[in-house]
């Protein structure tokens, strides 16, 4: 597989970390990570927002693990001076590879048991986009939503093509089986072939979503957004949902704030969810807490539209709300103390340090 090209030499006793996504810092390092002279920078994730409720508490701590193992690389990335579009890409890797999400290797399976996934990734800074959708045999959609936002003219590519240009870019396609657990299989196996077209419940969260995201701050003050997933379970071939859709799912401009979205994609899509956040923000001139609030509490609710997002402005600012009944987020700034929450509304968020 092609390695990841940063900016920045310092980033360069990372690529151990990186390399070997699934494991913590405290197994690559020697002694806790130090935030570099600078601005303050901040790291936001999501796990996807749903019904936890079904979850067991075991399902729910897997995440929880998980999500801090992502948090604390892509802390790493910002606390050596990275890009934000680089720790951006590294956290939602390491999502991608624990199988744990509706993303990378635990995609859910289309009508035919298959995973199509969708990723993108946005700079705050120079706008620059790349997006994947319906690629099937890509272990890291979100490296390659990366890759076509550096190496082509576009912005998304789709099924073969992305594949294609994948293969060109030295990526090694992997086999359908690469993406096989026996929870998807038991949830392909289990889920009603007519959900499509079923009505949606007159309150939001029914279903359970695992889409991740992750949005960040450097210390140089640019902001990055990026979205995976695996859609929605037994959703028909070739559907794309907001995840690589600029602007519905995903969304990052300097001059405002960074969106990443989780949910009924087809909600988000039709009200472009994410950038409608970050232009109230822009034209209006009004808080990104009261923004967000208005578009996924108000607008999004009245639809029976699920889900949720987590943003960020230049300011440091951060807004995570959701209308289903959890959404699991992380968040994490300079002084390396990771606060998760959202796995239930009621549940006291987690404090955990960066350097453990």
């Amino acid at each position: 597989m092609k390695k990841i090209r940063f900016r920045s030499l310092r980033l360069l006793p990372l690529l151990a970390v990186l390399m070997g996504a699934t494991h913590t810092l405290a197994q690559t390092t020697d002694k806790p990570v130090q935030a570099a002279a600078g601005s303050d920078f901040v790291l936001a994730v999501h796990g996807g927002a749903g019904n936890y409720n079904k979850m067991t508490a075991e399902q729910i701590e897997m995440r929880r693990t998980a999500m801090l193992q992502a948090i604390r690389v892509g802390y790493a990335v910002l606390a050596h001076g990275g890009a934000s579009i680089d720790a951006v890409e590294a956290t939602l890797r390491v999502l991608e590879d624990t199988g744990q999400f509706d993303a990378g290797k635990g995609s859910y399976y289309t009508q035919e048991g298959v995973p199509e996934m969708d990723a993108a990734i946005m700079d705050g800074h120079t706008l620059s986009t790349g997006a994947v959708a319906s690629v099937q045999h890509i272990a890291n959609p979100i490296h390659l939503a990366r890759l076509v936002m550096e190496k082509t003219p576009h912005v998304l590519l789709v099924g073969r093509g992305a594949e294609e240009f994948a293969k060109s870019q030295g990526i090694e396609l992997v086999s359908p089986y690469y993406f096989y657990s026996e929870r998807e299989w038991r949830r392909y196996q289990q889920a009603n072939p007519a959900r499509e077209n079923k009505e949606k419940s007159a309150l939001p969260g029914d279903e359970e979503h695992g889409t991740v995201g992750a949005v960040a701050l450097d210390q140089a003050g640019n902001l990055a957004a990026g979205t995976t997933t695996g859609g929605t379970a037994r959703k028909m071939p070739g559907r794309v949902g907001d995840s690589p859709i600029i602007g519905a799912g995903t969304y990052a401009n300097n001059a405002s704030c960074a969106v990443s979205a989780t949910g009924t994609g087809e909600y988000f899509l039709r009200n472009i969810v994410a950038a409608d956040i970050c232009e109230r923000v822009r034209y209006l001139h009004i808080p990104l807490e009261q923004a967000a609030n208005d578009v996924v509490m108000k607008e999004l609710a009245e639809q029976h539209g699920d889900g949720g997002v987590i943003a960020l402005d230049p300011h440091g600012n951060v807004a995570t709300p959701f209308n289903t009944s959890g959404m699991l987020t992380g968040t994490v700034r300079t002084d390396g103390k990771i606060t998760l929450k959202g796995w239930a509304r009621n549940a006291e968020p987690m404090v955990v340090d960066a350097n453990p």
